[in-house]
């Protein structure tokens, strides 16, 4: 991996997301043979968050891809409010438990995994790889990337209707540009961790099932417009940061 690295950062993002998509498209099939909802998530999961962490970790890249604190107070970000908003907006259709316990145990270590590897591998790896074509450009490119990929729950076997997978998709594009924008000014992504997978955590108890298209379409545009709002205040809050180059592992 420490070549690959050197040689190319975009390579080794686009790596890391084909092994990543490969891994969540087996794993539909696989938990469904195991007989325990997300089981093979959580398998595959665990492995590569432990790998890319240790790899990370190693090779000095901490604060590179923002696993470090933020350069600015949480002031700055309105004490990351919004965040707390976003991260309950799955329960803002009622709550319910839908899952058994081994399998919401399952569920909860996926998403935690998720959390870190979807934040590392799209706004740390794939953006800072694309930031030399320009910062604006990365994070269209990084952000619309994470959205579309969500498409491949039309074939993953989970069972997700159109709809709900393009609302989706729209959901995370949006995030996904609050997120790097978060990252890009602050240099920091625990915040963006934490709320995605706390985002994730609570869809394990939300009641959307009952949602009619209308109500659905309407959450989904209700949401979007808190990370509009909440995006459009950083950026005329918050100084850009240099970005310096792609550093090669031990440099």
């Amino acid at each position: 991996m420490k070549t690959l690295y050197r040689k190319s950062p975009l390579s080794f993002a686009l790596v890391w997301i084909a092994l990543y998509c490969a891994c969540q498209t087996l794993a539909y099939p696989l938990s469904r043979r195991i007989g325990v909802t997300y089981s093979a998530h959580a398998l595959f999961s665990l492995p590569l968050t432990a790998a890319l962490l240790g790899w990370i970790w190693k090779n000095g890249l901490l604060a590179r891809y923002g696993l470090c604190r933020p350069a600015l107070p949480a002031r700055r970000f309105l004490w990351y409010l919004p965040l707390l908003v976003l991260a309950s907006c799955s329960l803002w259709n009622g709550a319910a438990v839908s899952l058994p316990p081994a399998d919401t145990a399952c569920y909860m270590v996926q998403m935690l995994c998720v959390g870190f590897l979807e934040e590392v591998i799209f706004r740390g790896l794939l953006f800072l790889a694309l930031t030399a074509e320009g910062v604006k450009k990365a994070a269209v490119i990084s952000s619309v990337t994470f959205g579309l990929g969500h498409l491949l729950h039309q074939v993953d076997g989970s069972g997700m209707e159109l709809l709900a997978n393009l609302c989706q998709v729209a959901w995370a594009i949006g995030l996904g540009f609050l997120f790097v924008l978060i990252f890009h000014r602050g240099g920091s992504l625990l915040p963006c961790i934490l709320t995605h997978a706390a985002i994730n955590c609570v869809g394990a108890f939300a009641s959307e099932a009952v949602l009619t298209a209308e109500a659905r379409i309407l959450w989904s545009a209700s949401r979007l417009a808190i990370v509009a709002a909440y995006a459009l205040v950083l950026l005329k809050t918050l100084p850009p940061r240099e970005l310096s180059p792609v550093p090669g592992p031990d440099e």
